[in-house]
């Protein structure tokens, strides 16, 4: 749905008005134009605190794009920066500072106490102003739980405040702040994650924190067509944020079978037809569900390397007056559907090596809607779901969560304007965000090159100013 409020505010006589009255003044965001696009152009700077784990695997990632790569000098706590490669040249922060900056990245994986945060500053406070509209802010850091002494672990937990007020700040210009937590010895596997956060493709993703662990050697891939030869079950397909999700996975190579309800099968076809792949008709709240849908897997592909649990519904009522059918059916569409599918694929070995498994949350399971209690406990749950079900797959695969916030889709367009307002201007960017975003992030943790990445839940919702 357009966002007229956005448009008018990027007109010479919006941007007056909106100024004088001091409302919101979202700027556009820039998006992935093409596969083929670089992740990353402009100037990017580099900075390392002392005793860097990760600055060399950075430098490595972000050497592979056209962009001009820099590395902070003239500060003793950023004397590790000069580790970010060859290619990076020096810019003293001591001096004036003539760049406009694409993207700020600054490994702090070194930072062992909370004194040493002050290498933060000495980075940032410097260059924080001279990054451009629709920049992008990265930062590494130590997995806390990984720290053996307490001050480091308290440094490095600091890294999420930090990122989070950043992501506030430079959200006025379109730009995000998000920070990667690494085990120990897994800064290998950045390449996938780091492209993400630098790309178009996290345009909506914002003052977030992912944790990559320990994993197999990530794959090389294709970075145009990364998901070539693996399928790709989307539930929910038939229009909307799942309609995304099966173009973006098929644009990056992926067969794709389209599920959805046979009230919708029309609107699927379409859908799968456009992207060569197959529609399924099903109802996942039927018992038979699971063993049906993996039947459809087992008959025409052997196998699924892809399953992205989109399908949801909402029935809402405040709890009092909420029909018991309202809430059995929001619990059985938006988590125990997904549960019994993945149980079903698991048990009949259907599930490929390095495989990855999605399920979409929300932002209502994090901070709770009014009018939501079923949904929100649905959404929750979803949560709980991936955390612990991450600490028992095996062979390579992989479950993670997307909590959207407020996304332009006909469920949203229904909303009364004013709610609808409000909800578009409560986050970092002024905005709300588009299905393409959603599946951006889909596609990131669906890289055979994010087998790191498990268990994490990252909200696509441009940093909403509620919830954690």
């Amino acid at each position: 749905m357009s966002d007229l409020y956005l448009r008018l505010a990027n007109t010479p006589l919006g941007q007056t008005a909106v100024k004088s009255l001091g409302l919101p003044s979202p700027v556009p965001l820039t998006r992935l134009q093409r596969p083929d696009q670089p992740f990353i152009e402009g100037d990017v700077l580099i900075g390392a605190a002392n005793g860097t784990k990760a600055v060399a695997s950075l430098g490595r990632t972000i050497s592979a794009s056209p962009a001009n790569l820099f590395f902070a000098s003239g500060a003793e706590s950023l004397g590790d920066s000069e580790l970010a490669g060859k290619k990076a040249k020096a810019l003293d922060l001591s001096a004036p500072i003539e760049n406009a900056f694409k993207a700020l990245v600054f490994d702090a994986t070194g930072i062992k106490n909370p004194d040493e945060l002050k290498a933060l500053y000495a980075f940032f406070h410097p260059t924080i102003k001279k990054l451009s509209a629709n920049g992008r802010v990265l930062i590494i850091g130590q997995t806390p739980s990984s720290c053996r002494k307490p001050a480091n672990a308290a440094a490095q937990q600091a890294l999420e405040g930090f990122t989070r007020s950043v992501g506030k700040e430079v959200g006025k210009k379109g730009s995000t702040a998000n920070l990667i937590w690494i085990a120990p010895g897994t800064d290998q596997h950045l390449d996938s994650s780091v492209r993400f956060f630098l790309s178009p493709r996290s345009a909506y993703v914002s003052g977030q924190t992912v944790r990559i662990g320990k994993s197999d050697p990530a794959p090389a891939v294709s970075q145009v067509k990364p998901l070539t030869s693996k399928v790709a079950l989307v539930t929910g397909a038939s229009r909307g944020i799942g309609e995304a999700i099966a173009q973006t996975l098929a644009r990056d190579g992926a067969t794709v079978i389209g599920l959805d309800i046979p009230q919708a099968l029309n609107e699927l076809r379409a859908v799968t037809d456009a992207i060569g792949g197959k529609a399924f008709a099903c109802d996942i709240t039927d018992a038979a569900a699971p063993n049906l849908i993996a039947d459809f897997i087992a008959e025409h592909f052997e196998g699924i390397d892809l399953v992205i649990h989109n399908a949801g519904i909402t029935r809402d009522k405040t709890l009092g007056n909420m029909p018991e059918h309202f809430w059995d059916m929001t619990i059985a569409v938006n988590l125990s559907a997904e549960e019994l599918i993945d149980e079903e694929l698991q048990k009949r070995k259907l599930m490929r090596h390095n495989g990855r498994i999605v399920c979409i949350s929300s932002i209502s399971g994090i901070a709770g809607n009014f009018g939501q209690t079923n949904y929100s406990t649905a959404k929750s749950g979803v949560i709980g779901y991936v955390e612990s079900m991450a600490k028992h797959l095996k062979n390579g695969v992989t479950i993670n969560a997307i909590a959207p916030g407020f996304i332009e889709t006909q469920m949203t367009a229904a909303i009364p304007l004013t709610i609808r307002e409000a909800g578009r201007r409560m986050n970092s960017l002024s905005q709300g965000g588009q299905p393409i975003d959603v599946a951006e992030a889909i596609a990131w943790y669906c890289s055979p090159a994010s087998n790191g990445v498990n268990g994490n839940v990252v909200r696509v919702c441009g940093q909403s100013l509620i919830g954690k």
